[in-house]
This record gives C-alpha cells, sequence and structure tokens, in this order.
C-alpha cells in the first residue's frame, strides 16, 4: 500500500467512533475484552481525572473496558495511592515478571502490562493529560472494532506549547508547537529509513491500541525509543495495511524543557540505530555511545551533566515461557 493511498484510507476521526453503544455491541458480536493500561511515573496531579473519566464514562456508563490498570514505574509520589483509590488496578513494573528482571523505563512498563493485562485489545494511554476525554480511548478502539484488518491505530493531535516570552512573561500557550522532537528528529529520520511511516502525523504519541496478537509478536526497547521502534517493527512484520491512525483534536501536558529533549532524543536515537542497523539498513563501524554530556552553567564556569542511556530491546513477550503459561489460564 502506498503511503499516500494509506494516509487517505487509514487515517480517522474521533467523531467517527463517537457513538459508544455501538462500539460496545461491536465488543460484544466479536466476543472480545478490551483492557487500558495506564503508564506512570510521578504523575498525581492529573491520574485521578483520567482514572475517574475513563472509568465512569467507559465502564461505567458504557461497558465498552473490561479493565483499567495503572502499571508504575516506582512513583515517589501519590500517583499509586490515589489510582488505587479511584478504582483502578495496580501494578508495579518491577515486580511483574521477576524472573526476567527489571529495568526503568516506559517501553519496560509497556512490556509487562502484555503480562498483566488480560484484554483482547490493548489500549495505552499517557497518564499526563490535561484536558482527558474519552475519546482518547473510543477513538484509538474505534478502528480495531470496526475494520478487522486494522491491528494497530495511534493518535496524532494538536499539541499546545507552554511558552513564557515578551508576550506572555508570566506564561502562557500558544495553539502549536509542540512535539518538537517528533518534527525536527523522528518524522524526518522515518522520512529517510522507512518512507512508507512518513504518513504517520505523530510517531511519537502516548496514545495507541492495538491487538494483542500483533503487539505479542514484536519486541519492545524498555526507553525513550519504544513508540518508534514499535511503529518500524509492527510495519516490517505485518505491513502497513495493517496501522491506523486516529485524530483526537487536541492534546494538553506538560511540555518538557530543551535539556529533557536533549535526553529523549539521545534515547531514541540509541534505539533508532539499533535497529536500523539489525534491519541491514545501515553498518556501523563502532558502538553507538552510551553516554550524553550536557551543559549547565556553575557561575562562570561549565560543567557536563552526564546522563547514561543505554537501547536494552526486550524479546517479543510471546517467546516468554511465564507469558505462555498466563495465557493458556486464562482461556
Amino acid at each position: 500500500m502506498k503511503v499516500e493511498t494509506w494516509l487517505k484510507k487509514n487515517t480517522f476521526h474521533h467523531s467517527q467512533f463517537m457513538d459508544i453503544e455501538k462500539l460496545v455491541e461491536l465488543k460484544k458480536k466479536k466476543g472480545v475484552k478490551i483492557s487500558l493500561g495506564l503508564p506512570t511515573l510521578n504523575e498525581e496531579e492529573t491520574i485521578v481525572s483520567e482514572v475517574v473519566v475513563l472509568r465512569s464514562e467507559l465502564m461505567e456508563n458504557y461497558p465498552l473496558i473490561d479493565e483499567l490498570a495503572v502499571i508504575d514505574s516506582g512513583s515517589t509520589d501519590r500517583t499509586c495511592e490515589y489510582a488505587k483509590r479511584y478504582g483502578a488496578d495496580v501494578y508495579q513494573a518491577k515486580d511483574c515478571l521477576t524472573e526476567e528482571g527489571s529495568y526503568v523505563g516506559k517501553g519496560e512498563s509497556l512490556w509487562k502490562s502484555l503480562y498483566v493485562l488480560k484484554g483482547d485489545i490493548i489500549i495505552w494511554i499517557d497518564a499526563d493529560i490535561k484536558n482527558v476525554h474519552p475519546k482518547f480511548a473510543y477513538g484509538l478502539v474505534g478502528p480495531l472494532l470496526t475494520d478487522d484488518e486494522i491491528g494497530y491505530v495511534k493518535a496524532f493531535y494538536e499539541r499546545p506549547l507552554a511558552v513564557a516570552d515578551g508576550m506572555h512573561p508570566t506564561g502562557g500557550m500558544q495553539p502549536t508547537g509542540g512535539g518538537r522532537v517528533t518534527e525536527i528528529l523522528i518524522r524526518p529520520l522515518l522520512n529517510m529509513f522507512f518512507p512508507d511511516l512518513g504518513g504517520f502525523m505523530q510517531p511519537l504519541s502516548g496514545e495507541y491500541a492495538g491487538r494483542r496478537e500483533i503487539l505479542e509478536q514484536v519486541p519492545f526497547f524498555i526507553g525513550y525509543g519504544v513508540e518508534t521502534c514499535l511503529l518500524i517493527d509492527i510495519c516490517q512484520k505485518f505491513g502497513l495495511e495493517k496501522m491506523a491512525q486516529v485524530d483526537l483534536d487536541r492534546r494538553v501536558h506538560r511540555n518538557r524543557r530543551l535539556p529533557a529533549l536533549g535526553r529523549m532524543s539521545f534515547g531514541i536515537l540509541q534505539a533508532f540505530f539499533n535497529r536500523v542497523e539489525a534491519l541491514d539498513k545501515i553498518a556501523l563501524k563502532d558502538e553507538l555511545s552510551e553516554t550524553i554530556r550536557l551543559f549547565k552553567r556553575h557561575g562562570t564556569e561549565y560543567l557536563f551533566d552526564i546522563n547514561e542511556y543505554k537501547a536494552v530491546e526486550r524479546p517479543p513477550m510471546a517467546t516468554i515461557p511465564a507469558y505462555q503459561k498466563r495465557r493458556q489460564n486464562l482461556k
């Protein structure tokens, strides 16, 4: 499928799926269960609204979601306390699949959530959304319930950017401008190495959904590279026609500062170049550095702010014996 054809055929708007009763009927007809996972790390400011809105609208008012769970990466605030209080199941990633060891990172939480969540369809939504709405879930699951050929769905949206300048000296919001790493790094790289993925408007979006039989067959990088490499691996293994994207209009969340974006970009690049080398698209003569040196100023002196990142890749969950046993027991 050419990317131009894909863009027209497999790009949706959340309003196409706002008839939640119809989605519930389709879910029952197809005999599938749907799980919603929220990967968290110190999200006490937004976790309550996300759990309350999604649970009340999509589990209590409409039984679209069968399971809502937080998979936490070691929060030191009240994220887990609040999530449990308002009705979410709460898991610590380090306590899941302990025989496989433990790493810190969003990708690790997503990978382990495949083990703990029971659904045939998995929805993942970031836990820092300030304008949470049920569309963040039903918009993603809609294409999966209405089209059996689609197996993986990504969100895209406008991303406002917090600013503090001459016009907004105390801070304000401009309607667009978020997603800086996406626009200046990831989309150019994908267009260069994987042009079939050039139609994805938000390849780094933290909201996506997929069928278990697809998600369990691909590896997961433990850190920032997980979203990019999931796109690459699913496209390589299952084809672009199995993938789709949904417009959720607008997403408001905390904007990261430039040093944090630099660290994020470094982690993504590590995973990306590991993947393109594994696919024989390039040949690296030396191992990739695991150290990024940023700068910080102390008086008149400039110092290095040194961060270490390693591109650890978890194998497809379907290859893990404990997962195989758990899935067999759930049947």
